[in-house]
């Protein structure tokens, strides 16, 4: 970056400024760990040299500094889980209902709102693409852009089917009903990956708007959908007003699927993108949110579970993103981990 030249290219420069902050993020905080570890080193030699006074008043420091290092621990561990190759993109994220009507509609509005929640605590950045609303109630399906560092690397963790029991509001005997959502996630590529997809192969339909928008989308033909005719693979995009716009987000999209595809086909592990997913309904989940007739969430990956559903669903869905990728260490393999305990 100090070489006289570095400026004259601005695409490599900034990508080379990407990967710089990238690497500064992943040392930095093992360096200021350590320099934390080394003051408790200090501490515990005050505790051990000075009067009881004085020990009782560092050995209370000294615990807030634990609890907080741990913390701190706990974060680093689970980032340097993240090393595969599109871990640091960004993540394309699609819910799909599935057995159970206007129950599964309404179930992936439900998780819609979930993950909306759960990326502002993270803190990325949501970009709705498309939203498809059900016939009486929720949504039929929904595809958002998660912006953000690690982005894809911690929302993979949810690939899945997601099944839900409870009272159905929807049901005047109150009657308790199951529900099936399927979630799909990729990783947005980069220009570094180059997927060429030939004109005629593509089909390009474009039609109005649907939902919220206002004028100016819900009055013209700005939607698109692209269909990859080899595959059958479908993509549409519908929140810009351009449908320029429209198409360029579609097309990212399709080339992101194609990609994940390709990798799928090269290692013959189909099931490692999509065989957790599978049929959407019974048999296949992930992870179960039972409102009724008790309150418990539980991965059936991991065991990690938690009463507090409420929580749950408002986005408080670290537990079961850091114990899905805890899952792939040896020492952490086949523990269930209760979130209610200390």
């Amino acid at each position: 970056m100090g070489a006289p030249d570095f400026w004259d290219h601005q695409d490599r420069a900034q990508k080379h400024i990407a990967k710089a902050n990238l690497l500064k993020k992943a040392v930095l905080p093992v360096v200021d760990f350590r320099k934390k570890l080394e003051d408790v080193d200090v501490m515990i030699e005050l505790i051990e040299s000075g009067s009881a006074d004085e020990a009782a008043e560092y050995e209370a420091e000294l615990t807030t500094t634990v609890n907080d290092l741990s913390d701190v621990i706990d974060e680093i561990e689970i980032a340097a889980f993240l090393t595969e190759r599109f871990d640091a993109n960004n993540a394309i994220f699609s819910i799909q209902a599935g057995a159970g009507g206007t129950e599964s509609n309404d179930w992936a509005d439900m998780l819609f709102r979930m993950y909306s929640r759960w990326a502002e605590r993270r803190g990325f950045k949501l970009e709705v693409q498309d939203v498809q609303s059900g016939d009486q109630a929720g949504i039929s399906k929904a595809t958002i852009l998660i912006k953000g560092e690690n982005a894809y690397g911690y929302a993979k963790a949810e690939r899945g089917v997601h099944r839900l029991v409870r009272i159905s509001p929807f049901d005047s005997n109150q009657r308790r009903h199951t529900s099936f959502c399927a979630v799909d996630v990729i990783a947005e590529i980069d220009d570094e990956v180059k997927i060429d997809i030939p004109e005629d192969e593509i089909r390009t339909d474009v039609y109005r708007s649907s939902g919220k928008g206002g004028q100016g989308v819900n009055t013209t033909d700005s939607a698109v959908r692209l269909t990859h005719l080899p595959t059958g693979l479908v993509v549409t995009c519908q929140n810009e007003r351009s449908q320029i716009k429209n198409k360029a987000s579609a097309l990212s999209v399709l080339k992101a699927r194609l990609y994940e595809r390709r990798v799928d086909e090269q290692r013959s592990e189909m099931e490692k993108f999509y065989g957790e997913k599978g049929e959407i309904g019974w048999g296949a989940q992930i992870r179960s949110y039972v409102l009724q007739p008790y309150q418990m969430v539980k991965d059936l990956r991991t065991g990690v579970s938690t009463t507090d559903t409420q929580g749950v669903l408002d986005g408080d869905l670290d537990p079961f993103v850091n114990g899905w990728l805890r899952a792939g260490c040896p020492r952490h393999r086949n523990k269930d981990i209760q979130v209610d305990d200390d």
